[in-house]
């Protein structure tokens, strides 16, 4: 390794894309037109001061890209335009699962790919952080160009941690549905911004004349914070008097929505806001076992939308943008590739609200950008 290279970890990758990006500009500025050769690998490692291992690994980029070919005992020469053949990126995706959310987010990953002519590679996570590690690994090594991915930021390995990790990667990399609350993270995401989803919630209950509304939440989520931020602060705004229940996902059975209903009651709360559908459908059915009806005597907003519809009273729903998240990520992953230097992106989709039979009302909200 020669004096310039040493240092952080991913310099001597950040030397061989930085030749590779140097000699790509110059091709395409005809400084080495078609059937022009090279210089050779000794005489690049001399003009750059960079090893021959790293000018090597910079030449191959150009080989796989179909810039360049190399022709045994003659050298490396420069294709013409009419015959180069742009290689098939490769873009790593990593979710925490196929059941729930990500179906769609994936269908617009898909959608996007699929009219670039790249190729995917996926793997699921469970919210395993030690899984999620062994797959990027994986992924760096069979070449991924980019990475899409949604991280485990609950468990052994702090956030911050994670976030860093992903921030110094030696391939570009679009985090969904994921962001650091710090201005140190470097990373690029696309989320939906679920504080708005939440303040559009009590909102949309507050113009139904509501006053009184409960926040029944899942906890231990990602999304769970940013969902009571955003209604905590619309109660503020719009002078509502607030109740709160929560549990942990692998709590909410039956019994515990009897007790949320029982806790509403109490402080005669007339709506609630539930993260997420299941939560919901729970609180929807131990009210009425309860003698209360929905929606006249309970209001209910769903937060999800992924099985709000197939509740019995089906529910109205925050629902995020999840197949155009998907797509929205994917094409800027692709940008990134193209445009190393692009202005860094971090982007926030305000979900809609879908209105069923559980508020009682037509009115609807419409989804827009922030």
């Amino acid at each position: 390794m020669t004096p310039d290279e040493a240092g952080l970890p991913g310099a001597r990758d950040l030397k061989f894309q930085r030749l590779a990006e140097r000699l790509r500009e110059q091709i395409h500025g005809q400084a080495y037109p078609g059937g022009a050769r090279l210089p050779t690998e000794q005489q690049l490692s001399a003009s750059s001061g960079l090893s021959i291992s790293t000018v090597r690994r910079a030449v191959d980029e150009l080989v796989a890209e179909g810039l360049v070919v190399r022709r045994q005992g003659a050298g490396t020469f420069v294709l013409p335009p009419a015959d180069r053949v742009r290689r098939q990126r490769l873009i790593g995706v990593i979710v925490p699962d196929a059941a729930f959310y990500f179906p769609r987010v994936l269908k617009g990953i898909e959608t996007v790919l699929s009219a670039a002519g790249a190729r995917l590679q996926l793997a699921y996570s469970d919210y395993d952080q030690a899984a999620e590690l062994r797959q990027l690994e994986g992924m760096l090594a069979a070449g991924v160009d980019g990475l899409l991915i949604t991280p485990t930021l609950t468990g052994s390995v702090p956030a911050e941690a994670v976030l860093g990790r992903l921030a110094e990667l030696s391939v570009p990399a679009v985090l969904m549905e994921r962001r650091g609350t710090s201005l140190s993270d470097l990373n690029e995401h696309v989320c939906t911004h679920h504080e708005a989803g939440a303040y559009d919630a009590v909102h949309h209950l507050t113009r139904l004349g509501h006053r009184s509304i409960g926040l029944v939440l899942r906890s231990g989520s990602p999304t769970t914070e940013p969902v009571a931020a955003g209604f905590h602060q619309a109660a503020g705004e719009f002078g509502v008097t607030v109740a709160q229940f929560h549990a942990l996902r692998q709590e909410w059975s039956p019994a515990a929505a009897d007790r949320c209903v029982a806790l509403l009651r109490e402080h005669a709360m007339t709506a609630a806001v539930c993260f997420g559908d299941r939560q919901a459908a729970l609180v929807e059915i131990a009210a009425r076992r309860a003698g209360l009806r929905i929606p006249e005597d309970l209001a209910l907003v769903a937060y999800d939308d992924e099985v709000a519809d197939v509740a019995d009273i089906p529910l109205t729903a925050v629902a995020p943008p999840k197949e155009l998240l998907g797509r929205i990520a994917a094409d800027l992953l692709l940008r990134r590739l193209d445009q190393p230097d692009l202005i860094r992106h971090r982007i926030l989709l305000r979900p809609s609200i879908v209105v069923r039979q559980s508020c009682g009302t037509n009115v609807s909200l419409v989804s827009t950008l922030s």
